[in-house]
This record gives structure tokens, C-alpha cells and sequence, in this order.
């Protein structure tokens, strides 16, 4: 399960060391622990990394077909974690460890920056693959973040792109290695802990607006 541990003004939430996919037990621990990270005033700012070969696999599929009922509930808290972390008021980044897919990569999106293993990994949006059409939320995320070129080339294609074709692309701002990864994603977001909380809301929320929209539309 999710763990959320401190230095100085760095807040490291580590998803896990599995698939980390997205179970309903998962979401809540991840949104209690954005809870924890913005409940002060004090300078703050998040990483994100997964323990093991994924940073996340995304949807819990499995649950979600055992589950079909709970269907719209499930994707609304989805799209309620994404929305969430897109206007998070502190600055945040997502330490990609391994292989993103789907909504696992689309989480990393939703972060203000995304730093991913050189050697390792694959980002990959599959959804054109395995049947599952984007909903608005998840589309208008993605096009908030990328270039219209890079939407359609990970979008429609369901490419695998490993960390230097990630950063070339646009989906990633940039690769280092496996030691170095948190370490990096650390000290660059450590320097703008001390944003003003109201501020940095107010410019994401405007920023993003018609996908916060749309995320929390489709969401509901």
C-alpha cells in the first residue's frame, strides 16, 4: 500500500512496490495521504515514485469486472485523483521508477513535472489497444499537457516509449538514472516549496480549468 514519509519540505508518496494498480483501497490511501501533504500552510512539495518495476499499471480491471455496479462510482474517484493532483496548491513531480500504463500515466500527467528511469520502463497510454476509449476527463488531462502532435502519437498509436523517447516526445521532462531518480526529483522541486499555497492553486486551477472541468463533469 501507499506510504508517505518527510524530509524537510519533500513529501515522498511511494505508491507501492507492486502493479500499484488503482483498487478502491489504493485510491483512498493515496487521497488520505494528499490529505496529510496539503493540511499545513508551511513551504511543501510532493514526489511520487513507485517501489518496484511500475511506477503504476493503472485501472484495476480485475475489480472493476467483478464490480461492474460500483462501475461509475470507481471512475469517478479516478477522475476525482487525477483533478486533484493536476491542481494539487503545492509544486509536484512524479518520479516515473518503471513501466506507467494507462491511468497509471496519466497520473504522472497530472503532476507538474514527471522524471523518469533512463534504463528502465515504459510510458505508454494503451487504451487503443485493449478497447477502452479515453473518457472526456482523461482526454482533455492529456491535451492540457501535451502537444497536439504528441497527443495523437501516444494516443492513438498505444506506443511503448521508454524513458529517452518519453523525454523527446514530451511525455517526461527528463531521464537519469535508476539511483538517482528520487534523489533528483527531490532537489528539483525543493526549491519551489515555498510557494504561495493560494497562489499556485488559483494560477493550476485557472490554467487547467476546462479539464478540471471535464475530469469532474464526467466524473460525477
Amino acid at each position: 500500500m501507499p506510504e508517505l514519509t518527510r524530509t524537510d519540505a519533500v513529501f515522498v508518496l511511494d505508491l507501492g512496490d507492486d502493479e500499484n494498480r488503482f483498487a478502491p483501497a489504493w485510491l483512498e490511501a493515496v487521497t488520505a495521504h494528499l490529505d496529510t501533504v496539503v493540511a499545513g500552510a508551511e513551504p511543501a512539495a510532493l514526489v511520487t515514485v513507485g517501489g518496484g518495476k511500475f511506477y503504476s499499471n493503472g485501472l484495476d480491471l480485475e475489480w472493476l469486472a467483478g464490480h461492474g455496479d460500483e462501475g461509475d462510482r470507481y471512475v469517478a474517484a479516478v477522475h476525482e485523483l487525477l483533478a486533484r493532483m493536476l491542481s494539487l496548491p503545492v509544486p509536484t513531480i512524479a518520479a516515473v521508477n518503471g513501466h506507467a500504463f494507462g491511468a497509471g500515466a496519466m497520473l504522472a500527467m497530472a503532476h507538474d513535472f514527471r522524471l523518469m528511469r533512463a534504463d528502465r520502463g515504459y510510458f505508454c497510454f494503451p487504451e487503443v489497444d485493449i478497447g477502452i476509449p479515453f473518457t472526456p476527463g482523461m482526454a482533455a488531462l492529456l491535451q492540457s499537457k501535451l502537444t497536439p502532435a504528441a497527443a495523437v502519437a501516444s494516443m492513438t498509436t498505444g506506443r511503448r516509449f521508454g524513458g529517452p523517447q518519453a523525454a523527446e516526445l514530451g511525455l517526461v521532462d527528463g531521464t537519469v538514472t535508476q539511483d538517482a531518480l528520487v534523489t533528483a526529483a527531490t532537489e528539483s522541486v525543493a526549491a519551489l516549496a515555498g510557494k504561495d499555497r493560494g497562489t499556485l492553486a488559483a494560477i493550476k486551477s485557472t490554467m487547467f480549468a476546462p479539464a478540471l472541468a471535464t475530469l469532474r463533469e464526467h466524473g460525477n
